[in-house]
């Protein structure tokens, strides 16, 4: 439709427009830093951005913190203090000028910094900005800044002890993470003292940039853009914020420009409206296009600089549904209803400054590629870079982003409370400009722990902790939110019941009530393939189980002493109770576990089996809950979002990722790209009826399709018309596959599969062997790999160990004798290289 672009100012600083007279000098201070110790025992350079555990492995001081027990053998670096210094002089022509403040973009986490002998502030939190003005304490030659860094530990101690009058749980974490307590107390990644899916590295450093910023007159904090739309007159209206530091009243022009709309305004206090323009929308991915328009600020008329712009709106819907009690939770975008599927994202490494560009890109492209458009980026770790959210522009992946609290009450002492307004500030303000930013949430699970008393908190003290929770999320962290941003919805907490919990006094009675807002569910004893076991909720945001990652990943950081299930090493990595036994109790309900006399084969065959058991136990949940997104059963239903337990890894170890530590994908990945592909066929058996749905993400409603179901003869012998039809088939013997095509024969739906019974009784099943051939495509990179099998093939799964990339197919049931695969490799490699290091195994491989 028509739309019409004008460009309105909000706010300023001082409420002043500023035209810098002679601009704002910058100069980088992330060159050359020392690193000291606090008994000076240990002294080195250092780089910043960095922390201590990177710059004492890059000087060789300790070998990868990561490698076998080193996070044990490592605890004193962040038991220790530590001081970052270094030197620098002021250019001449920056000498005299009118202000000059000194600017930390990022300081992990508790530190003092002095500037030539006399100290300038204090820090104490890893998610804020800094800005300390430093005009008068500069010389001409050399400065000596000095950053000296609190053991986060000693600090987070401190703190929880100083809290005399009442405990804010939880003190420490179980004992199976073997991490450090309080960190409910420091305002600092909370993963990084240890969780249930990665390590103990309490970092110490200086994670971002630093810079001397001088300036005469003004210089600009930050910039955000808000396009809203206007219904009534059918119009969008870019909203600019410019945040300034004024050191001298003066006046000036702002000229702002969106060129491919025509659209442009210059103004002191006024706008001039611009011009009448079709404006293309920002659509998630799978909905539409992403487009994305350059914004010009020009603040000065002398150079300005380019933000993008894009024009998206989003509702979140809470309103009662027919037949059923309760409210829906969906998010519309651009007044489409649209199902999210996607996965959570956890930090991507526990050293920040090793995460670089490349890595984020990966695993956004691999979550991209498994047809999610949802991301949530999970309150335990940190607010991601500014190229993660960039990315998910470009790629249209949705985020929906908590602020950092996870799993924990917290205190909320006046200065607690202030550092964290100025982290939610700082963070909206550099978020908001995000189209892929589609929600705010305050919390992870924290409704939820109170209400379900994790913390075995008396009745007589709950109105406290309830009074704390209410006081931190809603009247500080939920109120900076709706004044910073009108453009997109905010939940108190995930798992909640929306505006019911709002109604019960932000704790309801039950977060997990399926009639309501978001659930998270896990159950690791229960056969996962009984799909009636499974809360039929509005939006599943949390759920999953656990595999180990492929032995290419865990040889980097281990010895072949350590490859064994029951090896100290395996107990070790394993950070969530009884983790590894739930995996091999899950599996031995469907499958016969791995019986190998060869104790690495034995290794690698369990550790396919937790990935084959992971995949079918995900895939089984996933399809559940997108089938359920039309259904009302007993009130129940109307699922509308499905955000698996978890995307990626912070070590390599066992997790419920689907991406390995490196990129490598496991099974369940590969599945992920069939069980959310844009349409989908999916079967179940309900009291004895085979039932195959078809699910459609499109916007139009009607599909000509037809469902061609198939019993295959996968033994040597024969819901009981069907099998009677498939001739010599029993549950046993027997696997039905099932695609959706059109009336043409054309496939538009993944190949699907469902046993009629465990495999583990599977009868006929013979061992496959498969061989194969490896042979360059002719496109870079990409190889034809050619299986042969003697007899049909379940859970067929490729592994070229280092070779980094991934096949089209993988984890697939192979019922010709013949079938190709292409592997798309991220290195130059060649075909001999893929021959040699291709293993292949099938479910009767293992037993």
């Amino acid at each position: 439709h028509f739309c019409f672009v004008s460009f309105s100012l909000l706010y300023f600083i001082f409420h002043l427009l500023k035209r810098p007279s002679l601009g704002v000098d910058i100069i980088s201070l992330n060159e050359k830093w020392q690193l000291m110790n606090s008994n000076s025992s240990v002294s080195l350079s250092a780089e910043v951005p960095g922390c201590v555990h990177t710059t004492l492995q890059r000087q060789g001081f300790i070998s990868d913190p990561y490698y076998r027990f080193n996070d044990l053998a490592y605890r004193w670096i962040s038991l220790d203090n530590w001081t970052y210094t270094t030197s620098f002089s002021v250019p001449t022509h920056v000498r005299g000028k009118g202000k000059a403040v000194l600017v930390f973009e990022g300081v992990d986490t508790v530190s003092t910094i002095s500037l030539n002998g006399v100290t300038i502030g204090k820090t104490d939190n890893m998610f804020r900005r800094y800005d300390f003005e430093v005009t008068g304490l500069l010389k001409d030659e050399e400065n000596v800044l000095q950053v000296w860094i609190m053991s986060a530990v000693t600090y987070a101690s401190q703190r929880s002890h100083a809290h005399t009058e009442y405990r804010v749980p939880p003190d420490c974490p179980p004992p199976v993470q073997k991490g450090e307590c309080h960190v409910n107390f420091i305002r600092k990644a909370q993963s990084s003292f240890s969780w249930d899916w990665g390590p103990s590295f309490p970092t110490l450093g200086i994670w971002k940039e630093v810079r001397l910023e001088v300036f005469n007159s003004s210089r600009v904090l930050s910039y955000t853009t808000s396009p809203k739309y206007d219904s009534e007159h059918s119009s969008w209206n870019v909203e600019v914020e410019l945040f300034f530091d004024v050191f001298v009243a003066s006046k000036g022009l702002v000229h702002l420009s969106i060129p491919l709309l025509q659209s442009e305004a210059e103004f002191q206090l006024s706008l001039t409206p611009g011009q009448s323009k079709n404006v293309s929308l920002w659509w998630p991915f799978g909905h539409g296009e992403q487009f994305l328009y350059y914004l010009t600020i020009d603040v000065n008329l002398e150079g300005g600089e380019t933000f993008n712009v894009a024009f998206r709106t989003v509702e979140l819907v809470q309103e009662p549904i027919p037949s059923s009690p309760g409210l829906s939770f969906y998010f519309r975008i651009n007044g489409k209803p649209i199902f999210l599927k996607g996965s959570n994202w956890i930090p991507v490494h526990a050293f920040q400054d090793q995460v670089t560009t490349d890595m984020i890109t990966i695993l956004l492209r691999s979550a991209q590629k498994a047809n999610m458009n949802t991301l949530r980026v999970w309150g335990g770790g940190v607010y991601e870079q500014d190229i993660f959210y960039s990315l998910c522009d470009m790629y249209g992946i949705m985020i929906w982003q908590d602020f950092m609290f996870a799993c924990a009450l917290y205190p909320t002492e006046k200065d607690f409370i202030q550092t964290v307004r100025e982290e939610v500030t700082h963070q909206v303000r550099r978020l908001k400009s995000h189209p892929s930013v589609v929600i705010w949430s305050g919390n992870n699970e924290n409704e939820a722990a109170i209400a379900t008393d994790w913390f075995n908190i008396s009745v007589a003290a709950r109105p406290l902790y309830v009074k704390d929770y209410v006081n931190l999320y809603v009247e500080n962290i939920r109120d900076i939110v709706l004044q910073e941003d009108s453009t997109r919805p905010f939940l108190v907490s995930s798992p909640t019941n929306g505006v019911e919990s709002e109604k019960e006094g932000w704790v309801a009675k039950d977060p997990y009530d399926p009639h309501y807002g978001d659930t998270h569910y896990y159950s690791y004893y229960k056969d996962c393939w009984d799909w009636t076991a499974f809360p039929r909720t509005r939006f599943a945001s949390e759920y999953g189980f656990q595999s180990w990652p492929s032995l290419s990943t865990l040889s980097k950081v281990s010895v072949s002493s350590d490859w064994d299930f029951s090896s100290n090493f395996s107990a070790h990595r394993q950070h969530h109770e009884d983790g590894n036994q739930q995996m091999l109790k899950q599996a031995e309900l469907h499958y016969i576990l791995p019986n190998s006399t060869d104790p690495v084969q034995k290794y690698r065959d369990t550790i396919y089996i937790t990935q084959v058991m992971q995949a079918q136990c995900v895939k089984i949940q996933t399809e559940f809950y997108r089938r359920s997104r039309s259904d009302i059963v007993e009130g129940k239903g109307h699922t509308m979002g499905t955000l698996y337990w978890q995307l990626n890894d912070i070590w390599q170890g066992p997790s419920w990722s689907s991406v390995e530590f490196g990129g490598k994908w496991k099974m369940l990945h590969y599945w992920a790209t069939d069980f959310y592909a844009p349409i989908l066929s999916a079967g179940v058996e309900d009291k004895g009826d085979l039932l195959i749905y078809g699910v459609s993400d499109s916007h139009s409603e009607k599909h000509n399709v037809k469902a061609k179901v198939r019993c295959t003869l996968v033994f040597q012998h024969s819901i009981s018309a069907l099998l009677m039809q498939c001739g010599n088939c029993t549950r046993r013997s027997c696997i039905v596959a099932f695609h959706l095509s059109s009336p043409e024969g054309q496939l538009i739906s993944p190949h699907n599969h469902m046993f009629l019974s465990s495999p583990r009784y599977a009868e006929g099943l013979q061992k496959p062997n498969i061989t194969f051939t490896v042979k360059d495509t002719g496109i870079v990179q990409n190889f034809f790999v050619t299986l042969h099998c003697s007899f049909p093939a379940v859970y067929v799964w490729l592994d070229v160990d280092n070779i980094p990339g991934h096949f089209d197919v993988n984890g697939f049931l192979m019922l010709s004798k013949k079938s190709t695969v292409i592997f798309g490799a991220w290195r130059p490699t060649t075909a001999e290289e893929i021959t040699a290091n291709l293993h292949i195994t099938s479910l009767r491989d293992v037993y």
